[in-house]
């Protein structure tokens, strides 16, 4: 009678397939270390042939095949005992976790506008006044009222974004609608597809 995958053992790394699987739960029942060792090399000789886009050509790489080395490893479920190479993965690192990340994340009053937007307006801050600082503010006001604009479709007034940015340098930076306007920015909606009644 016909037996179906499903009712054979999970694959660990299905992309390998049944027969490799086999030949390493084989090789892993071989008694003599020399013919393991011997067995395992083939293994990984197979594996090479059949996936040679896994092959990790990295400058300084002395075993392209170290991704296979590892694979064979976690398919024998760190069971087999032969002469591994030197920094092939360990069981403790598939357990492992990672550390923690710093959060580098400083308190950010204006969420709607990002950490990017609150950064550049303090370089803009530090620079000489002049042209170019005009230049940037302005730049930097303008997509903040694109960003709003976004969220806010019925339109958005140039006096908050003056009163955000003078919030938001602690008063450094001031704006007035009559010294300063900015683009008008139009949400488009994109258009409905309704598929045609047959």
């Amino acid at each position: 009678m016909l037996t179906y995958n499903t009712k054979k053992k999970r694959l660990i790394l299905p992309e390998y397939g049944r027969n490799i699987q086999q030949m390493i739960d084989y090789c892993t029942t071989i008694t003599d270390r020399d013919q393991r060792n011997s067995c395992a090399q083939s293994i990984i000789k197979t594996m090479s042939k059949l996936f040679p886009e896994n092959k990790e050509n990295v400058a300084g790489q002395s075993n392209p095949n170290a991704k296979f080395w590892d694979h064979l490893a976690i398919m024998s479920g760190f069971s087999l005992d032969i002469d591994w190479p030197e920094g092939t993965i360990a069981a403790e690192a598939l357990t492992m976790k990672p550390n923690p990340v710093p959060m580098t994340q400083g308190p950010m009053r204006f969420h709607i506008y990002g950490k990017n937007i609150q950064r550049m307006m303090e370089y803009a801050m530090d620079l000489p006044g002049g042209e170019e600082k005009d230049e940037i503010i302005m730049l930097l006001a303008n997509q903040m009222k694109k960003q709003l604009s976004a969220v806010n479709p019925d339109g958005v007034d140039d006096a908050r974004i003056f009163k955000d940015i003078a919030d938001m340098t602690n008063g450094e930076i001031r704006m007035t609608p009559e010294q300063h306007h900015l683009y008008d920015f139009k949400v488009i909606q994109p258009a409905n597809k309704k598929k045609r009644k047959k």
